[in-house]
């Protein structure tokens, strides 16, 4: 295969990634596209999963009806202004 590419391009795309062959760089540059085209398609189109599905893959075994569990670890914050405990 007979490629036209620009060398100077080539050459800083090769030290930045420490490439040793042009046949490296132009796979690793096709395979950067791929997979830049494969996650703008996921942004675009999400996972294809319902609230609910997403809810369980999340927070597994937690029926739709029962509230989300709660991420806080910590005490409870005082209201705001009010002074903090030394």
């Amino acid at each position: 295969m007979t490629m036209h590419i620009d060398d100077a391009l080539l050459k800083r795309v090769m030290d930045t990634y420490g490439l040793e062959t042009k046949t490296d760089a132009v796979e690793y540059a096709l395979k950067e596209l791929d997979r830049k085209a494969r996650l703008r398609k996921f942004m675009k189109e999400g996972l294809g999963l319902t609230a609910a599905e997403l809810k369980d893959a999340v927070y597994p075994g937690y029926a739709a009806d029962r509230p989300t569990p709660s991420s806080r670890v910590a005490e409870e914050s005082p209201p705001y202004g009010a002074p903090r405990p030394d």
